[in-house]
């Protein structure tokens, strides 16, 4: 909703793109479901659907320039998450909770045990700069990637990028130019603007917005029951129920009312967005 509302007030495009990289979870159901969801709100995107599994060759093109061996920041490491956890008797403690351990740097080089090409992931080394980018809802961010994020993988053991790398490309490809997403991913714009720099690419603009909890201060899944807006559709739940109860958690609208989606374009503003997370029980979020 906020991508939407966003973009209709600069009067820009909302793109819709598929992230099916990660294979053994992607359900072909979800994809159409997603585009219906999109529709019953009132969410117009631009253009048709980008899948992101179309952009494989520039992947690899990519990754080929990151990992030349002249450049010396990419290297082959065979850890796992065993391996890194029992090198670390003291875990570093960072402020980007759930992003686990700093990597101790155990196949680093020139120093670090070296990792054949088989069974093996590339991983990249975390810029020892600091990097700022000023978010539309969380003010100016910093962060020296090296001391708080440490060095982190660009692909994975069968080859296939990871998300931190394909996403900057799929942006690039797509020209986007602002990101809305949670604000549980503030530490991987840090290492996504690493990678736009070392490529030379202008990064987007980016907007970190709060999350939605469950009562018990955890973000809202699957253990919380049912939270599909397909579940509260076909439970007689209203478009314009959903929409007022997102403008006016968000603090756009003074009272919880049913709205159209863009009846609410006008009222926009990022000044009104609060960073502080919406907590709900799903079960009486509707009555």
């Amino acid at each position: 909703m906020i991508a939407y509302w966003a973009a209709q007030q600069a009067g820009q495009e909302l793109l819709l793109r598929i992230d099916d990289l990660d294979s053994p979870r992607v359900k072909a159901w979800a994809v159409q479901q997603a585009i219906d969801d999109l529709a019953w709100l009132g969410i117009e995107c631009h253009g048709a659907p980008v899948i992101q599994s179309s952009h494989q060759q520039h992947y690899q093109q990519i990754l080929e320039r990151l990992t030349d061996a002249t450049a010396g920041l990419a290297y082959r490491c065979a850890c796992s998450r065993n391996d890194i956890a029992e090198a670390l008797s003291a875990p570093h403690e960072s402020r980007f909770r759930g992003e686990g351990p700093i990597y101790p740097g155990i196949c680093r080089p020139p120093d670090g045990r070296q990792a054949s090409a088989e069974d093996s992931y590339w991983r990249l080394r975390a810029s020892e700069q600091q990097l700022v980018f000023h978010d539309r809802v969380l003010g100016t961010q910093g962060c020296c990637p090296a001391d708080e994020l440490g060095d982190f993988p660009m692909t994975t053991r069968s080859g296939q990028v990871s998300y931190q790398l394909a996403v900057v490309i799929d942006d690039h490809l797509q020209g986007v130019d602002t990101v809305v997403r949670g604000n549980d991913l503030v530490a991987s714009t840090f290492r996504q603007l690493q990678i736009h720099q070392l490529l030379g690419w202008d990064p987007p603009a980016y907007a970190h917005v709060p999350l939605v909890l469950g009562v018990d201060g955890r973000r809202l899944a699957k253990r919380h029951g049912d939270t599909r807006l397909s579940f509260y559709r076909e439970n007689g739940v209203s478009a314009s129920q959903v929409v007022g109860w997102a403008a006016y958690s968000l603090g756009l609208i003074d009272r919880q009312e049913p709205c159209a989606a863009r009846d609410l374009i006008t009222q926009f503003d990022w000044k009104k967005l609060s960073a502080e997370p919406t907590v709900i029980d799903p079960v009486t979020l509707f009555g």
